[in-house]
């Protein structure tokens, strides 16, 4: 009797792990003993790291948008056809050694 009910024991603890793994994993509150939800406390540190890094984040995609258009109008000059055959007349125009 006594290896059944350690087993029984055994997987209603893992559970229990294995849920608040997943609930913490995924961003949800914690449940206290009478089934209140406990939030992770906020340290004003953690408030001031995160607008810190949302301020860099959109700094940091501004930037991305602005070489993102450098580069297309980049492409668009290197692939444009007249742009291409005046390079070729220029070259047939250079005397050769």
């Amino acid at each position: 009797m006594f290896p059944f009910i350690a087993i029984i024991v055994s997987i209603a603890i893992g559970g229990w792990v294995l849920t608040t793994w997943m609930r913490i994993k995924n961003g949800y509150p914690l449940d206290g003993a009478w089934g209140q939800a406990m939030y992770p406390k906020k340290d004003e540190e953690i408030i001031e790291r995160v607008k810190l890094i949302s301020s860099e984040n959109a700094q940091l995609r501004a930037e991305l948008g602005s070489v993102k258009d450098r580069l297309a109008t980049v492409e668009r000059i290197v692939t444009d056809d007249s742009h291409r055959l005046t390079q070729e007349i220029d070259a047939l125009r250079l005397p050769r050694n």
